[in-house]
């Protein structure tokens, strides 16, 4: 049987507290006259165009949508697969989603060119587009996970707690099944049109969200000098070798599936060779950084037990995300769209011609902007409410610490 652990508040009185709330604060400001500089001056400011009209905000925007609901994992772990081990862990994993997930709709919204539109998305619905779909998915995440916490958190519902988190993690799902469908909806999209398109969305979102987790959960216990053992530590660590596996396997299916259809060879050819900087990130980014490398870290017996690789491993893997979420869209956008399939086609209108794309400062401060939000989210609520354990040492909460130390004696 585990231990009851108590969650606690973070003090927040230090200096190095304040500095951090007043950087990330400064992230969001510049982040807003950015959105503040492309709405007034056009988007023709930055690198997109009639062709890619979903730049780098978008990359940043989906990254953390899709993170939102893999960091929510940990909690799901504890409710719905019965983990004890992770129960101390589930609501700040519960606001790490929402935090998430705020910060990349901010960025969604910000980027749409005239936000005030969003009044319209919100009132008018076209149930044969994904996108309206979504406006449902990802207000109510916040609802759900919201009410999951107050489960969690509030004693006389404990109760309640385990059906919550069974109904949020269905919504998690779903969520990034729609989230995934985007792409995979879109048939004119040579680079999207695949049904591989929602599990492959899902298993990102559970190595990008772990990776995640594993950085603001050590990042907080350093920071606040609290215990952290190394038992929690591995647990997450390998979660997030088997999540990195399972999504290089998705990535393998999605290309050999195209691969098998002569219609699909051309985006292939483009993505996998003669991409420029797209078949750049592919390899080198999501592949190499994104997969391998932090697989190799998490598994070899020279790595495997190090904390410091294990972070590193954990910053790999959000990285090599960002850079598969940007072959996913920009190089999506950057292959020509397929008007008569089986012809040639060039004309003025940049018909049949592989369009060009540069990330411009006001989309990076945007997208930025994103991630300093979700920060600031965490940074304030774990002051004000109790969202961390004051103790994650291993005595605390390994089952079989005891053992284990009799055996080393």
């Amino acid at each position: 049987m585990s231990k009851i652990i108590a969650l606690s508040e973070v003090e927040g009185r230090s200096w190095g507290y304040w500095l951090l709330l007043g950087g990330l604060a400064l992230i969001i400001g510049v982040a807003l006259l950015a959105a503040y500089y492309m709405e007034s001056n056009g988007h023709y400011v930055t690198g997109m165009t009639n062709q890619i009209a979903w730049g780098t905000p978008h990359v940043f925007a989906v990254f953390l949508i899709v993170a939102a609901s893999g960091a929510l994992n940990v909690a799901s772990i504890s409710s719905v697969f019965g983990r004890s081990a992770y129960k101390p862990l589930a609501p700040f994993s519960g606001l790490l989603a929402i935090a998430l997930l705020a910060g990349g709709l901010a960025v969604l919204v910000l980027d749409l060119g005239r936000p005030d539109r969003l009044i319209v998305a919100m009132t008018s619905y076209n149930f044969k587009s994904i996108f309206a779909w979504n406006i449902f998915l990802y207000t109510g995440f916040f609802a759900v996970v919201g009410a999951y916490l107050w489960m969690m958190m509030e004693r006389r519902m404990n109760s309640h707690a385990r059906s919550a988190g069974m109904i949020a993690f269905i919504w998690r799902l779903t969520l990034t099944t729609g989230t995934g469908s985007i792409f995979g909806f879109l048939v004119a999209r040579q680079a999207y049109d695949a049904a591989v398109m929602a599990p492959l969305f899902i298993a990102m979102s559970l190595s990008f969200g772990t990776a995640i987790f594993i950085l603001a959960l050590v990042a907080s216990y350093s920071w606040t000098n609290r215990p952290l053992g190394d038992f929690i530590v591995r647990r997450l660590k390998n979660l997030m070798g088997i999540f990195i596996a399972v999504v290089l396997y998705f990535t393998v299916v999605q290309h050999l599936t195209n691969l098998y259809a002569t219609e699909h060879h051309g985006v292939e050819r483009f993505i996998l060779l003669e991409g420029g900087v797209h078949t750049l990130l592919f390899w080198g980014g999501q592949v190499l950084l994104g997969g391998l490398a932090p697989l190799a870290l998490v598994y070899h017996p020279a790595t495997a037990n190090s904390r410091k690789w294990t972070l590193a491993a954990a910053l790999m893997v959000i990285l090599g995300g960002f850079a598969q979420v940007y072959v996913i869209i920009i190089g999506g956008q950057a292959f020509p769209l397929a008007l008569f399939p089986g012809m040639e086609v060039s004309s003025s209108f940049f018909d049949g011609a592989v369009n060009q794309y540069a990330p411009s400062l006001p989309e990076a401060a945007l997208g930025l902007g994103g991630v300093a939000i979700a920060g600031l989210i965490v940074a304030l609520a774990v002051k004000v409410l109790r969202f961390l354990p004051v103790t994650l040492a291993d005595e605390e909460v390994d089952p079989h610490h005891m053992v284990n130390t009799n055996l080393h004696k």
